[in-house]
């Protein structure tokens, strides 16, 4: 039953996700790495419900850093988790999962960060691993200052965020032909009836459509034609696995 309402709460805010998708769209067009990942941040802050401040962290040579951040509270929130070694965000990349500590000041897989974070006014957040590209790895943290400020919308917005964050920052990086690629996939039939029912049913354009059935298929692990095949069966679109709540 919660799965049922968790994934409602997503459908329902579709429309929500794929605005956000193009104000990151709109921001990387000519963009470098660097600043693709502070779109990505800026975006999270404004577009996930509870966000008080938000980062990115980037694995470089088995080093830790921050590479864009809302805020100064976000930098030293991140710091102190390299300091340590531990945290949700390095815990996320190395363990390949999501992790939403919902009271840090009690959460006992990270007693110390919680205890220090606490002194900054961060008290929940949500931490994702990003798959930039084959040897890139970063995270994307979302902070609040108010215990358990995220419930499963927020967090599989967030999660969805990421993932499209880390395509967009793969392809400024790499410089992928991605617009002639999704123009392949959509004069797929099918793709192409799937796209037309989320325009009509989310008020979306073609190209945010077209995203959320990318993203849906990554975060699910299935097939874009099969993610588009049950838009047509069923009108809606699965657009993340189960949450763990971890």
């Amino acid at each position: 039953m919660a799965e049922a309402v968790q994934a409602q709460q997503v459908v329902d805010q579709l429309g929500v996700v794929a605005d956000a998708f193009t104000e990151i769209g709109d921001r990387v067009n000519e963009a470098t790495v660097g600043s693709t990942y502070q779109a990505i941040v800026d975006v999270a802050l404004h577009r996930v419900p509870g966000a008080a401040a938000s980062s990115i962290t980037r694995v470089n040579h088995a080093t830790f850093q921050t590479v864009a951040a809302s805020s100064e509270i976000a930098l030293q929130a991140d710091q102190i988790q390299y300091e340590l070694g531990t945290g949700p965000c390095i815990d996320a990349i190395v363990d390949r999962t999501t992790y939403r500590p919902r009271d840090l000041t009690t959460d006992r897989r990270w007693p110390e960060y919680g205890r220090r974070v606490a002194a900054l006014g961060v008290r929940s957040m949500l931490s994702y691993r990003m798959d930039i590209g084959p040897g890139l790895l970063g995270g994307l943290n979302v902070y609040s200052d108010r215990v358990d400020a995220f419930d499963d919308a927020a967090a599989a917005i967030g999660l969805l965020l990421a993932t499209h964050g880390a395509i967009a920052a793969s392809a400024v990086a790499h410089r992928t032909h991605a617009e002639q690629l999704e123009h392949a996939l959509a004069s797929n039939r099918k793709i192409g009836m799937a796209i037309g029912i989320l325009m009509a049913t989310h008020k979306v354009t073609d190209k945010q459509a077209f995203d959320l059935l990318r993203i849906a298929s990554q975060n699910t692990n299935r097939k874009l034609r099969h993610v588009a095949a049950d838009v047509i069966e069923v009108g809606t679109l699965d657009v993340v696995s189960p949450l763990r709540d971890t």
